[in-house]
């Protein structure tokens, strides 16, 4: 049969055809039975092996497109072992995401390691909740390469990013996740989650109760909750390279790039030397769509594309094919090309500061606001009353579901509580690779609130598509004087072309990628009687609030 999603440009002949073991069981030291499909190429002797652990249901769809995937390796001369995890697929056992895959995927190791056709050689691939049961066993001998793709090591931050909670991640992720069977939630249904008070019922509005979205709203990063899931250091003590791929508005985009970094940084040499990360346009497993209507190839066939090489190399000990060489391959979005990079971040990136300023009226697109490299002469601010009961509406970014992405933001920016700053049509492309932080003055009436920040694309048509965003959420002491504040949005990689404009977007919402701040002071979960924040932005000689944007010489 002739799957779309596999890839051919590039990839090595099938040499073998191949032979299919189903339900292979395997029983845990907890008497749960996890099954196996086992698919071997017809080959003499043993081969290196390929194990994909697989946290989705059993359905038609996914029985076709693991038989591909499966069959595509294994006629290349691997051993590809299948195996659902515990209350996914065929095996038994109840499914709670992320709970028992490490000792699980220990046991499966150790089952791996008595088989007759296991020749010692393993390497590991998935993506999401697949590339979780990879990292779970990085510390674990025998493991000689694994290729995971948008997950990180830190669930947690995932989940609370700049201390908020990433409610339509969590809520997509919980209400789709929640049965026997997977299951993709209706928008009417999660509407019905996001909107109301309070958000810890945000389940029970859209479905039902679901447990474990009560823990991934209820624990913080670092609590003992995420510490059990997301074990510590886990990138760190990585003993085999990891081939790490990550979109550029994918949520666990932040949180990947750290733990290439700490994989640049082992203590393993191998380990250092040989990891790779590729940054493609991508959302959570999908192409972005640019505002063109330009999609980028399959994010399936995309992520197939290096595991043959990536395997061939590390498990059969072939040359590195010369698309891995680099340690970072990047898709410079606007440009819309693909460039090889020694590391992560830029080295060459400029630290470039682009200042708030106007006349103290910067509210909508309509407002005063300007963005310039220089800084403020006057000392002035910009006010906006943040409501949680009317917060300004997310339009894509980096999440969950099919929303995610770059998406049109002119209904949002004709708001008076978003504060709107603009540079002047740009005479010369700027590229923006690396790293975005707001370093913000600001005062509140509440106690506990947040401010949001969102980088943004203006074409010369006056359409605007955001790039990247961030939130903050922190306690303050209620009217007192102003608070130097840093937010850190989603790293990048944009050409800006010339007669476009970059614009930032100043907020107290973005709703619902972020749950919403009552700013009551209370417990936000709990929380159902929220109030008004009186919010103030500060931009003089002496309060320069600004975003650093890495710039990329281009000459």
């Amino acid at each position: 049969m002739n799957y779309k999603f596999l890839p051919r440009e590039g990839v090595r002949p099938a040499e073998y055809a191949v032979s299919v073991d189903r339900d292979i069981s395997i029983i845990t030291s907890d008497g749960v039975e996890l099954l196996a499909s086992v698919y071997r190429p017809k080959v003499d002797g043993r081969t290196p092996t390929i194990l994909v652990r697989i946290p989705v249901s059993k359905t038609w769809k996914n029985d076709m497109a693991m038989e591909a995937v499966a069959s595509f390796w294994a006629g290349r001369g691997y051993t590809v072992v299948i195996q659902g995890t515990r209350g996914r697929y065929r095996s038994g056992g109840e499914f709670y995401p992320l709970r028992s895959e490490r000792q699980d995927g220990i046991e499966t190791l150790q089952w791996l390691a008595r088989q007759p056709w296991f020749d010692g050689r393993l390497g590991m691939w998935g993506g999401s909740a697949f590339g979780y049961t990879q990292w779970v066993l990085a510390d674990q001998p025998g493991v000689l390469a694994l290729n995971i793709q948008i997950a990180s090591t830190d669930f947690g931050t995932m989940f609370h990013p700049g201390g908020a909670f990433s409610l339509e991640s969590a809520l997509f992720w919980a209400v789709r996740s929640r049965g026997k069977e997977d299951e993709d939630p209706s928008f009417q249904a999660l509407e019905k989650g996001f909107n109301g008070f309070p958000l810890i019922e945000a389940d029970d509005r859209a479905v039902g109760d679901i447990p474990f979205f009560n823990d991934w709203a209820t624990a913080q990063p670092g609590s003992a909750y995420w510490t059990s899931i997301d074990g510590t250091d886990r990138a760190a003590n990585a003993r085999a390279p990891v081939l790490l791929m990550a979109g550029w508005s994918d949520p666990f985009l932040p949180t990947q790039l750290r733990d290439f970094m700490s994989l640049q940084h082992s203590s393993i040499g191998r380990v250092a030397q040989d990891s790779r990360l590729i940054i493609g346009p991508w959302t959570h497993a999908d192409p972005i769509i640019f505002p063109d209507g330009l999609a980028p190839e399959s994010y399936r066939a995309a992520s197939l594309a290096p595991s043959i090489p990536w395997f061939d190399h590390h498990l059969l000990g072939q040359p590195l094919a010369a698309t891995l060489n680099a340690p970072v391959r990047l898709y410079v979005m606007g440009e819309n090309v693909w460039r090889d990079e020694p590391a992560w971040p830029l080295a060459r990136a400029r630290h470039t500061a682009f200042y708030l300023q106007g006349d103290g009226k910067a509210n909508g697109l309509q407002g005063d606001g300007k963005l310039l490299p220089d800084l403020p002469v006057k000392a002035l601010k910009d006010s906006y009353r943040y409501d949680p009961a009317h917060p300004v509406p997310s339009r894509g970014g980096a999440m969950l579901g099919p929303r995610a992405g770059m998406v049109k933001q002119n209904d949002v920016e004709i708001r008076s509580d978003v504060l709107v700053y603009s540079t002047p049509p740009l005479v010369e492309e700027v590229e923006v690779t690396g790293p975005i932080s707001a370093i913000l003055f600001v005062q509140t009436s509440a106690s506990n609130t947040d401010f949001t920040v969102k980088l943004v694309d203006v074409h010369p048509d006056g359409a605007a598509y955001n790039i990247s965003d961030g939130i903050l959420r922190r306690s303050y002491a209620a009217n007192s004087d102003p608070s130097e504040i840093t937010v850190e949005l989603w790293p990048t990689s944009m050409l800006f072309k010339r007669g476009h404009q970059i614009r930032v977007e100043i907020s107290s919402s973005n709703f619902p990628r972020y749950d919403r701040n009552p700013n009551t002071g209370r417990d936000i979960l709990n929380e159902v009687s929220p109030v008004v924040a009186n919010q103030t932005l500060h931009h003089s000689p002496v309060m320069p609030s600004r975003i650093i944007l890495p710039v990329i010489p281009r000459k």
